[in-house]
């Protein structure tokens, strides 16, 4: 074979062998560089993913709530205080406002940012599962570098606390004027009619002063429930907590009771068992002579009131009061121990009562950690209970008498 022809075939073995050897080392760095290409993105997706993690926390720990609209009005973000406002369950991302929510007062804010830049502080007020809720909503467009609208975010708190409470004020003023108005005008009243000749008539005159001195003495009673009620509500009024015998303590009550139940023929039993527990001693009679007295005065005519203390549920210490009385309405049950209501207004107002004895007992119980509430059947009587922690180291303590 000439020269040449050995010498060609050598570089063309030699540039094949180089072919392959550079072709090998290429695909192995297109396997390097796409693996790292791949790297990049699952790295870039996993700090996407972690991101949008983050944002989710952010705004779902927010108490307010927050929704974020696109260029077309339809959802894109809605957080857990949003959804939990409006009692929604399922997913309402790309949905409109009125698919979602179905409240027309929300649908027209949202027009209203198409043609202004903000809506502050406007309240909406919405049905809810059990009672109507309100929001205070706050909205603004968002726009681009050019001015165009690209969506809106709105932001809404929940109102509903607070209209409660204004409601529950506005009620407590309503009802603390009327139960001052009506003594204020009796003694006024009559004082007037005196003053104008009835105090030369001794009889009419004393019956005058009789019926003075009687409003004066419901409206020192309502000043002085009204003091504990607010000493009560705000932590104010001091708890000598000790231990307590129940079953003395309850005797002592209805004892110092003995003379009413008595002008009613009505019989007074204690049934408490020897149980000894942690309590302010003179809250304690408090709680029980409002019981008692109650029981007294709207049980039954010759009727008869137990008082019972035995281990409740738990550690717990359960005491009931019971008469045998016309008993309480069921709708009136959850509302016996709110301020000034009243089951029977108008025999409550002729047997002397503040309308607030009821809302101090359940202050008063609540202070020392426990709860009350009340059974009743019409015809059949109510029972009022109430709940004390026991002396530390069990309920059930002999009495050291």
């Amino acid at each position: 074979m000439p020269g040449w022809a050995i010498a060609f075939a050598a570089a063309l073995a030699a540039l094949i062998f180089l072919h392959l050897h550079w072709r090998k080392k290429l695909a192995a760095a297109r396997r390097t560089f796409q693996g790292e290409i791949e790297r990049l993105a699952d790295g870039h997706q996993q700090a996407s993913l972690q991101l949008q993690m983050r944002q989710d926390a952010v705004f779902d720990s927010m108490t307010e709530g927050l929704l974020l609209l696109d260029e077309h009005d339809r959802i894109v973000l809605a957080n857990r205080a949003f959804l939990d406002l409006f009692g929604i369950t399922t997913d309402i991302r790309a949905r409109t406002v009125i698919e979602a929510v179905r409240l027309h007062e929300l649908s027209e804010l949202v027009e209203l940012l198409g043609t202004e830049p903000q809506v502050l502080d406007r309240e909406i007020r919405f049905p809810s599962p059990g009672a109507e809720r309100w929001a205070q909503v706050n909205g603004s467009a968002i726009l681009n570098g050019k001015g165009a609208r690209q969506g809106a975010i709105l932001v809404f708190h929940d109102l509903t606390r607070l209209k409660k409470l204004e409601r529950v004020r506005e009620e407590f003023v309503a009802n603390v004027s009327h139960e001052l108005r009506t003594p204020l005008s009796l003694i006024k009243g009559y004082v007037e009619t005196l003053l104008d000749g009835a105090k030369d008539n001794p009889e009419v005159c004393t019956k005058f002063l009789q019926t003075i001195a009687r409003n004066a003495d419901r409206l020192k009673l309502l000043i002085e429930d009204l003091l504990k009620i607010s000493e009560l509500e705000s932590g104010r009024l001091e708890m000598n907590f000790q231990p307590v015998a129940l079953r003395p303590a309850i005797q002592k009550v209805l004892d110092d009771l003995q003379a009413r139940a008595s002008a009613r023929e009505v019989t007074l039993l204690n049934r408490a068992a020897e149980i000894v527990v942690d309590a302010d001693t003179d809250r304690l009679e408090q709680v029980l002579g409002n019981l008692v007295d109650n029981a007294i005065k709207y049980g039954r005519q010759g009727g008869c009131v137990v008082v019972e203390a035995k281990a409740g549920e738990g550690d717990e210490v359960e005491i009931s009061v019971q008469d045998d009385g016309p008993g309480i309405p069921p709708e009136a049950l959850e509302r016996v121990f709110e301020r000034f209501y009243r089951v029977d207004k108008a025999r409550s107002r002729e047997q002397g009562g503040t309308g607030l004895g009821l809302s101090i007992v359940k202050h008063i119980v609540q202070s020392h950690g426990g709860k009350v509430w009340a059974k009743s059947e019409i015809g059949r009587g109510a029972t009022f209970f109430f709940t004390l922690p026991p002396r530390a180291g069990g309920v059930q303590q002999p009495l050291s008498l």
